[in-house]
């Protein structure tokens, strides 16, 4: 499977460099990230392809690349506004809108919170286009201890949104 992680924001970027450090080894990953920093961060991890966001013509932005599923972790606002309105001017964006013109998985992940009527009309706009929408919300079911098993949970449902096995959180048994 080819997967494209978008990196997109400032804040809450650790979610989408654990989301990468837990992928399983048949995963091939392709990220898209803008600050050369975290550039440096995410290539200790290791197999990894890196396609500058000014890169347009880089592989992703592409439907005949073969990407399977796309995750943009975290989403930025003005991301999302991007999307939800066609607007594909960095490879970020193309590759979202590679992923609906394509019919594939696309995962948002929205961080910011309180969430404005503008984000929540983009939200159900690109709900209504298939596109998950899947904020870092905690399932307190799943006995979270530590910040860390918190971050295992949202990265496990994200990988079930994208059909990636995993072992990150305890599933909900019922009774």
């Amino acid at each position: 499977m080819k997967l494209a992680l978008v990196i997109s924001g400032a804040s809450g970027v650790e979610l989408g460099v654990k989301f990468l450090k837990y992928l399983p080894k048949n995963i091939e990953p392709h990220v898209v990230v803008s600050d050369n920093a975290l550039k440096v961060q995410l290539h200790e991890l290791g197999r990894v392809t890196f396609h500058s966001d000014e890169n347009i013509a880089a592989g992703p932005a592409s439907g005949s690349f073969g990407i399977d599923a796309t995750a943009v972790i975290p989403c930025s606002m003005n991301t999302l506004a991007k999307i939800a309105c066609g607007i594909s001017d960095t490879l970020a964006t193309r590759t979202a809108a590679v992923a609906l013109k394509e019919n594939r998985p696309l995962l948002l992940a929205p961080r910011e919170m309180p969430l404005s009527p503008i984000a929540l009309e983009n939200m159900l706009k690109l709900s209504r286009l298939g596109v998950l929408i899947a904020p870092p919300i905690a399932g307190y079911y799943a006995e979270h201890d530590s910040l860390e098993a918190m971050e295992r949970f949202w990265i496990g449902k994200w990988y079930d949104l994208l059909g990636i096995e995993h072992d990150l959180y305890r599933r909900w048994s019922g009774s």
